[in-house]
């Protein structure tokens, strides 16, 4: 494509300010013919704002033409300037303009594409970018795989006449996609906006929501609805003895080793169809040690009602004379801390309800593995019955995680988790992270997983996991760590702007995208259960 077909309806000489008089690595400097060719004016339907700065531009090159965005305009200081201007001569005054290179369409092409180590000359024409220049500019938004179909519209672009920001799926997920915001930001809305255009175009969807915000927000014919703790339950036995450890916040070796021996005590009982805890004080050592031995792979279940008691009844020692088990005070005494623990987290009104074998609830890996083997579905699970405790909510995450990354030949599905910094750290280990989703984020991609998370604050979320995602949409932030965490994927100007942005603003920034850009998040018509009481 040449410059001319750009320009088809109205010449180009009306979009003309001048040529290309510095070339650097990072940038180029354009010399404006005169000072009146910066003066805001209408061409017919084209409205020209040239003065300012974050507008467009083309550069017309031998190697093609470059797209240009303006983001530094001045005039030389001094009092010749003043002279000129007030004695109506700005002929005489010679502005400089700075550009950032952000594209190439060479003749042969008909869209942009990142220009690599390419960039413009001395003395090449730089022409104001007209509308048409703008929609081919939008339409190179893109890079990557196009032949999918574009979503519908989530978002309006703040500073292209408010044109609709339609992408493609694998624009948005395919290197998995991160919301960030602080509080009323509009974080959660612009989750829902883009929410309701992956299930409207009937995209799979699984969705873990810890506050229960959108359980209103899909009808039971486009998404299947759990509720942890209400009508969904997990067998004991799914559970594996480091997903116990990361439940009950176990912060010692000893601690874990004892809970290991109260569960096995307690699948013992089950093999034995007894509902009470297994006793060892003064029983035949040999005798126990064998019959616990009975226990197989097979024997996975218990009642976990039974666990504390059973932690108790672990404070037992091998006497050095003598055949059977004696109470240990001291072990009694290092245990108590962990029946305190564990009598805690079964006080919760639903946990007993969820951890436990009802054949007449929904059994919540059975519906997984529906879900992930089931085209065009999408599975809802909220788990705020269950109490906002991070144990709770990284163990169910971590379960989750690892069992889908396990399954084979799955249809491929978009997983969505609110508020992820509530499952990302533990409150005993402020250093570690849970591994469920840094396992997806990177080995989930070669099966089709795509994570979609939500936070108030990137800090919160494992600097891996956080490197493995390469699509941000980013709200205001005000704190400057919280900002330093995400700095990478921002230019300076994006990273200034960041305080300022209002609500529903954002900056969307993404390894597919050509450009970073500025939009504002379209808010759907679906119920969202998160207004903010009034005082």
């Amino acid at each position: 494509m040449t410059i001319d077909s750009l320009y088809n309806h109205i010449d180009k000489s009306n979009f003309y300010i001048g040529r290309i008089s510095q070339v650097y690595r990072d940038n180029s400097i354009a010399q404006v013919e005169n000072l009146s060719l910066l003066s805001h004016r209408k061409i017919i339907d084209e409205l020209l704002i040239p003065n300012t700065i974050n507008y467009l531009v083309v550069v017309d090159s031998v190697r093609g033409i470059f797209l240009g965005e303006v983001f530094q305009t001045k005039v030389p200081s001094s009092e010749n300037l003043h002279d000129s201007i007030n004695h109506g001569k700005p002929e005489t005054v010679f502005p400089e303009i700075n550009i950032d290179i952000i594209g190439l369409m060479s003749y042969c092409d008909k869209k942009f594409v990142l220009p690599e180590f390419l960039t413009v000359g001395i003395t090449d024409k730089v022409y104001l970018a007209n509308k048409n220049v703008v929609r081919i500019y939008l339409d190179s938004i893109e890079v990557g795989n196009l032949s999918e179909n574009l979503l519908p519209p989530f978002a309006t672009y703040l500073n292209m006449n408010t044109a609709g920001v339609a992408l493609r799926p694998s624009t948005l997920f395919n290197h998995h996609l991160f919301v960030v915001g602080a509080t009323n930001s509009g974080k959660s809305t612009s989750a829902l906006s883009i929410l309701d255009k992956i299930i409207t175009e009937k995209k799979k969807v699984l969705i873990i929501d810890p506050t229960g915000e959108y359980r209103n927000s899909f009808s039971s014919q486009e998404v299947r609805k759990l509720n942890l703790g209400k009508d969904t339950t997990i067998s004991p036995g799914k559970i594996s003895m480091q997903q116990w450890a990361l439940l009950f916040e176990i912060n010692s070796n000893t601690q874990s080793a004892v809970l290991s021996e109260a569960i096995h005590s307690l699948r013992y009982q089950q093999k034995n169809g007894q509902t009470t805890f297994l006793r060892k004080d003064g029983e035949n050592i040999a005798q126990m040690q064998q019959q616990l031995a009975s226990v197989s792979k097979g024997d996975t279940d218990f009642d976990i009602s039974l666990l504390p008691e059973q932690i108790a009844a672990e404070s037992v020692s091998e006497p050095n004379r003598g055949a059977n088990y004696t109470y240990d005070t001291f072990k009694a005494n290092a245990n108590s801390y962990l029946v305190q623990k564990v009598t805690y987290q079964l006080g919760n009104t639903n946990f007993l309800t969820f951890f436990s074998h009802n054949q007449k609830m929904n059994n919540l890996l059975d519906e997984i593995d529906t879900f992930v083997h089931t085209p065009n579905s999408s599975l809802y699970i909220n788990t705020s019955a269950l109490g906002a405790t991070e144990g709770i909510g990284g163990m169910i995450i971590d379960l989750i995680c690892n069992f889908v990354v396990l399954q084979d030949n799955i249809s491929p599905f978009v997983f969505f988790i609110d508020e992820v910094h509530r499952y990302t750290k533990s409150q005993y280990s402020e250093n570690e992270f849970h591994n469920g989703l840094t396992l997806v984020a990177r080995e989930g991609r070669k099966k089709g997983i795509f994570l979609f998370l939500t936070t108030q604050n990137p800090q919160d979320v494992s600097p891996v996991l956080l490197g493995q995602v390469g699509t941000l949409l980013i709200h205001r932030l005000t704190h400057n760590d919280e900002i330093r965490a995400i700095q990478n994927h921002l230019d300076d100007y994006s990273i200034k702007h960041v305080k300022k942005l209002n609500q529903g603003e954002s900056i969307l920034t993404s390894v597919n995208l050509l450009h970073n850009v500025f939009v504002h998040v379209t808010k759907c018509e679906r119920t969202q259960n998160n207004d903010t009481p009034i005082l």
